[in-house]
C-alpha cells in the first residue's frame, strides 16, 4: 500500500501551526497542496508540481507525425512521450473521441468513455 505524505500531518515549518488541504488551478491542472491558516504558506505536493513541469515541457513542444493511409482511414502516430504522459500505455485498443474543432484542427480525446457498440448509449 503506497501512502502520500501528505496524509499526514503537517505543520508549518515557519509558526507551527497545523497546515490545512488546499488545491491549486494551474492551466487544467489541479496540484493538491497544504497552506498554514496563520502565515497562509503554501506548499504544493512535489508529485504535482513534477507532472504540471512534464506537461508544460509537452505542451511547448511540436510533434512532426506522418499522415498514413490504412485501409480505408487514414492514421497518425501519436508520440510515446504523449501516450506515457497521460498513462495510457495501458490501454491499446481503447476508443478515443475524435472532434473537428476547427476546419483545419482535431482534437483526440482520451478522457471520455466512448462504446464500441452505439446500441450500449441508449
Amino acid at each position: 500500500m503506497v501512502h502520500d505524505i501528505f496524509d499526514q500531518v503537517i505543520l508549518c515549518s515557519d509558526c507551527h501551526s497545523q497546515t490545512h488541504a488546499h488545491t491549486v488551478l494551474q492551466d487544467g491542472f489541479t496540484i493538491r497542496a497544504l497552506q498554514c491558516p496563520e502565515c497562509h504558506k503554501l506548499i504544493t505536493h512535489p508529485g504535482d508540481v513534477k507532472d504540471y513541469e512534464n506537461y508544460v515541457a509537452l505542451r511547448n513542444r511540436q510533434f512532426h507525425v506522418k499522415l498514413r493511409m490504412v485501409g480505408n482511414s487514414f492514421c497518425v502516430s501519436i508520440p510515446r512521450e504523449l501516450i506515457i504522459f497521460n498513462r495510457l500505455e495501458h490501454d491499446i485498443d481503447k476508443f478515443v473521441r475524435l472532434i473537428l474543432q476547427e476546419p483545419n484542427k482535431i482534437i483526440i480525446d482520451f478522457t471520455t468513455h466512448v462504446y464500441k457498440n452505439p446500441e450500449l448509449i441508449r
